[in-house]
């Protein structure tokens, strides 16, 4: 049987409590069948306990600029048991910038202040914000304190969030964004849901199926040792 934390026993316990193992979410009304694939090499997640969701990135991706609206409203909504996280993608040299960006505004606890308007700068605006000169721009305008976001943008602690990214990313075997990894198990987009808009049913669906399995496995086995 599984062993799980105390903390994440007590949530189990809790999921049971309310049903969750018996209980389909409205998502798994979807067919999911041809909706996602698995990864070939499941990767640990960092949130033992809960249901790991990562969305892989880039703010230059028109296609992720139009998803954002319903990653967003996921996340607001997403069940206790769900840890999301974002991780900027870097296929290529010219996409580490944003990733710098959002991992130092990340470190600085100011992503909610500059996630969606950088989005919105690029692809509603028509912004070229590419260079670390053209960001840093940027975040001034916003009101951030400039100074601090250059240091940490060449910080230590930014250059190993970047190289822990081209890792993940490959080991995800993400080939395109926007994308969606669910217990570092399954990964979905829009091509393979169908459209951006049934991604997330497609995630919600996959999450259901993940917490079943938790519970299932912290469920008091019956032989004795």
């Amino acid at each position: 049987m599984k062993r799980l934390s105390s903390c994440a026993s007590r949530l189990i316990g809790v999921l049971i409590l309310v049903g969750v193992s018996v209980t389909p979410a409205q998502s798994e009304d979807i067919d999911v069948f041809g909706r996602y694939e698995r990864i070939d090499a499941p990767v640990a997640t960092e949130s033992p306990g809960q249901v790991e969701v990562v969305e892989l990135f880039w703010y230059g991706c028109p296609h992720c600029a139009d998803f954002e609206p319903f990653v967003s409203r996921w996340q607001k909504n997403k069940p206790e048991y769900v840890n999301f996280r974002r991780t900027p993608a870097i296929f290529r040299e010219s996409w580490e910038p944003h990733a710098r960006v959002y991992y130092t505004a990340q470190i600085l606890g100011v992503v909610d202040q500059i996630h969606l308007p950088l989005f919105e700068a690029m692809h509603t605006h028509k912004r070229k914000l590419m260079t670390r000169e053209e960001l840093m721009a940027f975040i001034a305008e916003r009101g951030l304190d400039e100074a601090a976001f250059s240091r940490t943008y060449d910080s230590f602690a930014v250059d190993s969030l970047i190289s822990r990214a081209k890792v993940m990313q490959a080991r995800y075997g993400v080939m395109g964004v926007p994308a969606m990894v669910v217990n570092g198990k399954y990964r979905t987009s829009g091509s393979e849901a169908g459209s951006l808009e049934n991604v997330i049913p497609v995630v919600e669906a996959l999450v259901e199926r993940e917490i079943r399995a938790m519970v299932s496995d912290d469920e008091p086995s019956t032989q004795t040792k």
